[in-house]
């Protein structure tokens, strides 16, 4: 008889043990999904972190507006420039002018003196530029007076489409400060089938 009652008190306990062990099982699977999605937070904060610092310090992201970089860049194009503060002639960069960020070709460093004939052709320290990014030669928007030397920690931009980009050879705009200056663009990002370097 007493076997019996042990028996039966056994088989009306089990069902309440498996209860607990299930909703303790289902607990434990929550705060490790819970665990798992504040990491996976905690992660995309700290690569957006990260992201935002490359773009900001080492990567800046350009979007290229109107037709003065043209047949190179053209506008709506998002590029890449690395930050670097040393260029050569015919390299692309990324500046500061104003409270926009412009992309334009780099043809005179500190103290170099430019010079530009009639017919667009350039010439730096008295040597002619060979420029195959630039499908028309134009002497341009030129209002400063050449030959004209640049002056020290600064530099001397010009856009690929010669006629129509005003840049370095309008007084207003002149020679761009090192301080300005972003990096040298290398990469396009968009649009996608043009995805690649830029040169």
């Amino acid at each position: 008889m007493i076997l019996r009652k042990k028996k039966a008190i056994a088989q009306n306990d089990s069902p309440d043990v498996e209860m607990l062990e299930n909703e303790l099982n289902r607990e434990n699977q929550k705060k490790v999904y819970r665990r798992a999605v504040r990491t996976t937070i905690y992660s995309m904060i700290v690569a957006a972190a990260a992201a935002v610092l490359v773009a900001v310090f080492f990567l800046p992201v350009f979007r290229i507006y109107g037709s003065s970089m043209t047949p190179t860049l053209s506008e709506g194009d998002i590029v890449i420039a690395v930050s670097i503060s040393n260029f050569n002639s015919g390299d692309l960069v990324g500046f500061y002018h104003g409270n926009k960020l412009l992309v334009k070709r780099c043809v005179g460093r500190p103290g170099e003196k430019i010079n530009i004939d009639s017919e667009g052709n350039v010439f730096v320290d008295g040597i002619k530029l060979t420029e195959p990014y630039v499908q028309e030669k134009a002497l341009g928007e030129c209002d400063i007076e050449l030959p004209y030397q640049v002056p020290d920690k600064k530099w001397f931009f010009m856009g690929d489409h010669r006629k129509t980009s005003l840049d370095s050879r309008m007084a207003a705009i002149g020679c761009i400060d090192e301080e300005q200056i972003k990096g040298k663009v290398v990469f396009r990002i968009w649009p996608l089938e043009k995805f690649g370097p830029v040169e």
